[in-house]
């Protein structure tokens, strides 16, 4: 499959899934207490739709970043991204399952404990490891737009930064705790605005010439030319 076709079915794959869990986003705030079961359903199956188009946007930017010198780093960008998905998928199965079986509306967020670290520290990591690697390729070998590779890298800090939250309880109102607004769903936010603003770079933006890529393996620019 040609380059520029991965690209562009990767960045509007990653467009589409960052409206759909940005929409999934407010329907978390809509009631003080808990919510009905037609909210947590409703929000879940937009971020399900959205983690799934995330997984063909994640594979794509793999591909690209392992068509240079660092393909090894490239590889390891498409693992955590995709490792870090499937804590999102257990978490929303976990919320979801806990609501269809509660007899009462239920807030899953409080209620389903084994979410609150998923939805906060395992998730920081990964999703640290991802948007390092993805900054780091970037940077070095120009794959893509330079701001994508810096905010990148400030987005891994700022994972990093909230890994420590499972020692600040389970209060989502809190900033840092293990569940709260800062942890989970201000970092949700910012993530998936990343992803909108990657994938319209990506679905407007010709994938460079192997040969102008710097460090490229030479197997890899012989097989893009007779591709």
């Amino acid at each position: 499959m040609d380059a520029n076709a991965v690209q562009r079915t990767a960045g509007i794959t990653g467009l589409v899934a960052a409206i759909l869990m940005l929409v999934e986003l407010p329907l978390y705030f809509v009631y003080d207490g808990a919510p009905p079961d037609s909210n947590v359903l409703t929000r879940s199956l937009f971020g399900l739709l959205g983690l799934t188009l995330l997984i063909v946007f994640i594979s794509g930017l793999g591909y690209l970043l392992r068509q240079t010198a660092y393909e090894w780093a490239g590889g390891l960008a498409a693992t955590a991204g995709l490792l870090w998905l499937a804590v999102e998928f257990v978490s929303l199965g976990l919320e979801v399952g806990a609501v269809i079986q509660s007899p009462e509306p239920i807030d899953p967020t409080i209620a389903v404990s084994g979410t609150y670290i998923l939805y906060g520290t395992v998730s920081r990591l990964p999703q640290a490891l991802f948007m390092g690697t993805v900054g780091f390729v970037v940077l070095r070998a120009a794959v893509l737009p330079r701001r994508i590779g810096w905010s990148a890298a400030v987005l891994t800090v700022i994972n990093l930064a909230f890994v420590p939250s499972l020692f600040f309880g389970n209060t989502p109102a809190n900033f840092y705790a293990a569940n709260g607004w800062g942890t989970t769903a201000t970092m949700g936010g910012i993530t998936m605005l990343w992803f909108l603003a990657v994938g319209i770079s990506m679905a407007r933006r010709r994938s460079p010439s192997p040969a102008m890529v710097p460090g490229t393996p030479a197997h890899l620019v012989a097989s893009r030319r007779t591709a």
